[in-house]
C-alpha cells in the first residue's frame, strides 16, 4: 500500500493504492484502467488534449466494472483479452478545501486497476475520444505515461512480466 498527494486541477487529492482490495458494495468505482500486455510491451492510449495513459474510463450507469473495463480498453485502444483484478486506487477528498458535496465524484471513490493479456489487436479507428495507441517496453512507460507515480508503482509491483 503507498499512499501519495496529488494536484488535480488544483485540487489536493489523496491517492492510496490497495493492491488486491475488495471491493464491496458500499465502495463507488468511479473509473476503470487497465494495464494491457502483448508480447512483454505495455499498451498507452493518448487520449484528445491529454497525454498517453493507460486505456480506461468511467462505468455506466448499470455496468460492472469488467464490463467497463473490457468497453473502454475496446473504445480507446481497440482490443480485446482475458482480465485479472489487481487492486484499486483510493481517491479521497477529505482534505480538499474545494471539494464539492454536490459534484459529480463522491468524497472517497476508487479507480479499479486490471491487467489485461491481449488476445486479440484490430485494426485503429479513432472512432472515440483516444487519438493514438503505442506499444513501449515496460521499462519506457514512467518516461511516457502522463500520470501520478502510483501509475508505474502499479505497472512495476503488481504485473507480472518475464
Amino acid at each position: 500500500m503507498k499512499t501519495i498527494i496529488d494536484n488535480w486541477n488544483g485540487h489536493r487529492v489523496k491517492l492510496t493504492w490497495m493492491p488486491k482490495f475488495q471491493l464491496g458494495d458500499l465502495c463507488i468505482v468511479t473509473s476503470v484502467h487497465a494495464i494491457c500486455i502483448q508480447d512483454d510491451k505495455v499498451l498507452l492510449c493518448k487520449i484528445r488534449d491529454q497525454g498517453f495513459n493507460y486505456p480506461g474510463g468511467h462505468v455506466e450507469k448499470g455496468e460492472s466494472a469488467e464490463g467497463a473495463i473490457h468497453r473502454e480498453v475496446y473504445e480507446e485502444a481497440y482490443v480485446k483479452g482475458d482480465i485479472a483484478y489487481l487492486g484499486a486506487i483510493e481517491v479521497s477528498h477529505e482534505e480538499n478545501p474545494s471539494f464539492d458535496p454536490d459534484g459529480k465524484y463522491p468524497m472517497i471513490g476508487y479507480q479499479s486497476f486490471y491487467r489485461m493479456d491481449v488476445k486479440a489487436c484490430y485494426p485503429y479507428l479513432r472512432e472515440n475520444e483516444a487519438i493514438t495507441r503505442i506499444w513501449v517496453e515496460p521499462s519506457e512507460v514512467p518516461l511516457v505515461i502522463d500520470d501520478h507515480e502510483l501509475a508505474t508503482l502499479i505497472l512495476r509491483e503488481e504485473v507480472q512480466l518475464p
